[in-house]
């Protein structure tokens, strides 16, 4: 069974930086997009940034704009999300996501629309 493990995470202060990891328990013959969300206590998830199954477009959400970066390395299963210049509100716990998906060049921008997610991981950023 297919399971997504995530890593990396924790406390920083504001401007700081982290890396996320999300890895793919099992090689998939179908492709995938992936994405990642972050979720508050009290409130929905939120996509924050997205990729197509066959790599070729990416999106994020405006509020990470020119700060996070999300990339894939399909050799290793793992998809990565790098976050940089890290505010106070970027603080929530963070889930990747995977989605079987033929149409090559989609992003899923719901979290309905995902099949599997990791374990989640906590981000916390200090002002």
């Amino acid at each position: 069974q297919l399971q997504l493990v995530q890593s990396g995470g924790g406390l920083v202060q504001a401007g700081g930086s982290l890396r996320l990891s999300c890895t793919v328990s099992i090689s998939l013959v179908l492709p995938y997009a992936m994405g990642w969300f972050r979720q508050v206590p009290g409130k929905d998830r939120e996509f924050v940034a997205g990729l197509s199954a066959n790599n070729a477009r990416t999106t994020s959400t405006d509020s990470v704009k020119g700060r996070f970066t999300i990339s894939r390395d399909n050799a290793k299963n793992t998809m990565y999300l790098q976050m940089n210049s890290l505010k106070p509100e970027d603080t929530a716990v963070y889930y990747c996501g995977a989605k079987a998906s033929w149409a090559l060049y989609n992003i899923y921008q719901q979290s309905d629309d995902y099949e599997y997610w990791g374990q989640g991981t906590q981000v916390a950023v200090s002002s």
